[in-house]
């Protein structure tokens, strides 16, 4: 895995490795190695101990991890993942009180050079990083940074504006129970 540096400062940023999204993300968006295929694959037998074919994973042993094994890595580090209501603006999200999101999108798959037509689920990060937010999808060569507040508002609209396309926020336990994700006003509907 590798980590590039960015002129801006530090920026973690895992690339692409068979089918590892999940954990790419679940790193770019704690900004630091924390897990790897094989504590993936923990995750794994612990939430189905009894399969012989883990239904929470590819049955190639390559990855594609689904989102319970997201959401059980995020616990494991005192955090949680919240779904995304999208029938709700990005407009209600209080940004500040979200560390990251994990977007799932659907995304092209290739060989080598040569793109098929076929499409699989992706999981991407976004998260702030000394005052700018920036795109960490592991498909791309480097971090992109999306820009301030308002720029990652319009970014998520744009990426979630297809109906398959998803997102969880990354928050503090706290922050879930409280349901402090939401604007103010936004809490109470």
């Amino acid at each position: 895995m590798r980590k590039v540096i960015m002129s801006e400062g530090e920026v973690f940023h895992e690339k692409q490795r068979l089918e590892l999204c999940a954990i790419h993300a679940l790193n770019n968006v704690l900004q630091e190695q924390v897990f790897t295929k094989e504590t993936a694959d923990d995750i794994c037998k612990r939430l189905a101990p009894q399969c012989v074919v883990n239904p929470h994973r590819s049955m190639l042993g390559t990855g594609n991890y689904d989102v319970n094994v997201i959401m059980a890595a995020l616990q494991s580090r005192e955090l949680a993942a919240v779904w995304w209501d999208k029938r709700r603006t990005v407009q209600s999200l209080c940004v500040d009180k979200v560390q990251g999101f994990i977007l799932n999108v659907p995304s092209r798959v290739s060989l080598g050079i040569m793109s098929l037509p076929v499409k699989r689920r992706h999981w991407l990060a976004v998260r702030q990083v000394n005052g700018h937010y920036y795109n960490l999808d592991s498909k791309l060569k480097s971090p992109v940074c999306v820009g301030n507040e308002a720029d990652l508002r319009t970014f998520l609209s744009e990426v979630l504006s297809p109906d398959v396309a998803e997102m969880l926020l990354v928050v503090r336990r706290d922050v879930e129970e409280y349901g402090t994700w939401l604007n103010s006003d936004d809490i109470r509907k």
